[in-house]
């Protein structure tokens, strides 16, 4: 089964022509090569691009190893512009291409090429491309399948089943092939040990310990709660891993975003208008990977929902926080004490912003005043919406809250403007 990804083939498309890189990033086997040699290919031949003017180069596959040098790759590439026609140069995985920056800033002088390239490793592309083409890329970031993409891979599923059926086995296009449940336990754990955790720990130069996975392991528990590495190094301490420093820690965290794995959600203080440094939330960019890595022991549907509401807002664009609201009252003893309440997502666009509470279920007026209270404590004019498991079109309470169901909003409901 072939699901077109028209989102992401609608932003390619947009930027065809448009004099910059393209670069499009997300985590190894995302479909981010589908995308660009199938899909994208396919718009070109059949917008009359002649075929020997398309040029495609994929650096993760063995037989093209020895395209990974810098000089072989551009002379090879180079050797297929013949004439002054429009060239498209598609380059897959650009992170194994050594010197890639200077290859691509090579072809960007021509001025009958067009050049996208895929990469999954943040850290690398972004500095990188940040520093060596100030300007001239256009990023476009891929993510695994979304609720909405694989309710439509299965349109025979009823909501709640595939709600259960994504959150146990997630997003990853491959698993479209796979009926068998465990197949789907077997790719999901061949994919993380052999691809995720195999690539950070050969490209960090790391050794082979379980530290790291300890550390995964950590953050997949505690998916959805405020941690940083303070909190995961006091986890260590009656472990073999009681002596890993809160450094070394923070680094693995940045080697495991770096890879796309997972992202972080920073907390913001909203009437204080600044980040709290201390803590921040972390969510794994698949459910079923994250399944896989704890061994299918925790579905949590409650967390795992957040963590869908959280990546639908990356896919819509948005810049997400975790928002904290700290009050103060007297205490019996006329001391000042403060306390804080915890709103799930601040959503940005621009000068646009939404308050966002994601809640499994409200089945009494008690739980939902809970779920209120923090967004009642906000004292500026900005959206505020609870999301609900279930379905629900949008409407608003006489408090001015916009209620949604989750199905609704993951398959498209606007509840940003």
């Amino acid at each position: 089964m072939e699901i077109k990804r028209d989102y992401y083939l609608n932003k390619l498309i947009e930027s065809k022509g448009n004099g910059l890189v393209k670069i499009i990033t997300g985590i190894r086997r995302c479909g981010k090569s589908f995308l660009l040699f199938t899909l994208f290919k396919d718009y070109l031949l059949m917008s009359g691009v002649k075929e020997d003017h398309i040029i495609q180069l994929d650096f993760d596959v063995i037989e093209n190893k020895k395209y990974r040098d810098s000089k072989v790759a551009f002379n090879y590439v180079n050797s297929m512009i013949i004439d002054n026609d429009r060239y498209y140069i598609l380059l897959d995985e650009i992170q194994l291409l050594s010197d890639f920056e200077s290859v691509l800033n090579s072809f960007m002088k021509r001025n009958n090429v067009d050049v996208y390239a895929t990469g999954s490793n943040s850290h690398m592309l972004s500095s990188d491309i940040a520093t060596e083409f100030r300007g001239r890329s256009w990023q476009i970031h891929v993510y695994p399948f979304s609720y909405k993409e694989f309710k439509d891979a299965h349109p025979d599923y009823e909501s709640d089943k595939a709600f259960d059926e994504y959150i146990t086995y997630g997003g990853m296009p491959y698993l479209l092939n796979l009926g068998n449940e465990s197949d789907k336990v077997t790719y999901l754990n061949n994919l993380f040990n052999e691809t995720y955790l195999k690539d950070i720990i050969d490209r960090n130069h790391l050794r082979a310990n379980n530290s790291l996975r300890n550390i995964i392991n950590v953050l997949c528990f505690s998916e959805g709660s405020l941690s940083n590495p303070h909190k995961i190094a006091e986890t260590f301490k009656s472990t073999s891993d009681k002596n890993i420093s809160e450094n070394t820690i923070s680094n693995y965290i940045e080697y495991l975003k770096d890879a796309f794995l997972i992202s972080e959600a920073k907390r913001y203080d909203i009437k204080g208008k600044g980040y709290i440094s201390a803590t921040s939330k972390f969510y794994f960019v698949d459910p079923g990977i994250r399944n896989a890595i704890l061994g299918f022991r925790q579905v949590e549907p409650t967390h795992i929902m957040e963590s869908m509401v959280y990546y639908e807002l990356l896919r819509r664009e948005c810049s997400v926080d975790v928002g904290v609201i700290n009050t103060y009252y007297m205490n019996k003893e006329d001391k000042k004490q403060r306390i804080s309440y915890e709103v799930d997502f601040i959503c940005n666009q621009g000068s646009k912003r939404t308050y966002i509470q994601s809640a499994f279920a409200i089945h009494t007026e008690e739980k939902m005043g809970q779920e209120k209270r923090s967004l009642r404590k906000i004292n500026d004019n900005f959206k505020k919406v609870i999301i609900t498991k279930g379905r629900m079109s949008p409407r608003y309470d006489d408090e001015g809250i916009l209620h949604v169901g989750l199905y609704d909003f993951l398959e498209g409901a606007d509840v940003l403007n």
